[in-house]
């Protein structure tokens, strides 16, 4: 466990430990760090950090919790084709399934948000966009991760060569109203793709 990168995470990404009246406190005496703190693995993608932490009621302790590699949001866009959903049938490693989705990724630095819908529009479904729609942003689990991503709709032509590498088996164009009905029975489980929809819907773009 390295407290070296996590007093340097601390300086470089200030955001990931700011401390708010009433909540979890992030402690940083030396003493603290090195009895409960540091980062526990990191990779191009993710960062997993142990903080030492003072809880509401006055007791310490640690708290696990993971960070992009990157401080670029990722991004997850609803293609819309001729008033249609887009998605994408994806093999996911971590539940070892294959899930109905919407194209997403992890933010790529340089990039603005826009600019990586459109990345991951084109990378996953050979898709140009003609229109992208900002729709706010999601914490996609504000328990384990400090991550935010992105969310979009982006109005495409068609779609074009599938990123087999990434595990997409294919692609299927449905109405807006038979997305939803695949999230109400079931079929639609990842959450990114059900916020996308629903901020969707309230955007005024199912039609």
């Amino acid at each position: 466990m390295s407290t070296e990168y996590y007093e340097r995470l601390r300086v470089e990404r200030p955001d990931l430990f700011v401390n708010q009246a009433g909540g979890i406190e992030i402690l940083s005496d030396p003493e603290a760090v090195a009895e409960a703190g540091g980062v526990m693995y990191s990779d191009r993608y993710i960062t997993l950090l142990r903080d030492p932490v003072r809880f509401p009621d006055g007791s310490t302790g640690s708290y696990i919790r993971s960070v992009s590699a990157t401080p670029a949001p990722g991004c997850a866009v609803l293609p819309l084709l001729d008033g249609r959903v887009v998605l994408i049938e994806h093999f996911r490693h971590a539940t070892r399934s294959w899930h109905w989705e919407v194209p997403r990724g992890f933010g790529t630095p340089g990039l603005s948000a826009e600019e990586n819908a459109a990345k991951e529009l084109e990378e996953e479904i050979g898709a140009q966009a003609l229109e992208i729609v900002p729709l706010g942003e999601l914490h996609p689990d504000s328990g384990t991760t400090a991550d935010r991503v992105s969310l979009f709709a982006a109005r495409v032509a068609g779609t074009g060569p599938l990123e087999t590498g990434e595990a997409i088996r294919m692609c299927v164009t449905v109405p807006f109203e038979e997305a939803e009905a695949m999230v109400g029975d079931g079929r639609i489980t990842d959450g990114f793709t059900i916020a996308v929809l629903l901020r969707a819907r309230l955007a005024g773009l199912t039609a």
